[in-house]
């Protein structure tokens, strides 16, 4: 449900509302900061859903083997891995509010931005929850690039 609340213009926050598996996300995006490109400055969950929060995924398989040194080919599948916890709770890539993506080389990141796109499309399509993207030393696997954690109402 997206209803604006007395005395508020939510008009100035130009949310977008959208209602998944009887979840209602507004997206807050106020055009004070600027258009944000691929994600959320905020998200507005109804209080009724169940959190989920999803540990940290990495690009690996079901043998937990990382599936390629290839940045994209990590994160496709990293992303994949987040959407396969979402859906074994009950929910779908759309019930995720909020990605932590953690990398270990941010100029690789930029670089291949565009790929990610894509992969981050076939995975999520034109839903962009809160996300924030940390370039860390190292990650606990030794080959992982990428991991990415998420919390999604349900």
């Amino acid at each position: 449900m997206c209803a604006t609340r007395a005395g508020i213009s939510w008009r100035s926050f130009r949310p977008r509302c959208r209602e998944t598996n009887h979840v209602s996300f507004k997206f807050i995006n106020p055009g004070s900061l600027g258009a944000p490109r691929g994600y959320s400055n905020g998200v507005l969950a109804e209080p009724s859903g169940r959190l989920l929060f999803i540990a940290g995924q990495v690009g690996w398989d079901e043998r937990q083997q990382i599936v390629s040194d290839d940045l994209v080919e990590q994160f496709d599948r990293a992303l994949r891995n987040l959407i396969t916890v979402a859906t074994e709770a009950g929910g779908t890539a759309q019930a995720i509010a909020r990605l932590v993506i953690y990398v270990t080389d941010r100029d690789e990141y930029r670089r291949r931005m565009k790929e990610i796109g894509v992969r981050y499309s076939a995975h999520m399509g034109k839903h962009f929850p809160a996300m924030v993207l940390v370039e860390v030393a190292g990650l606990l696997e030794d080959r992982a690039k990428i991991e990415i954690e998420a919390t999604a109402v349900l």
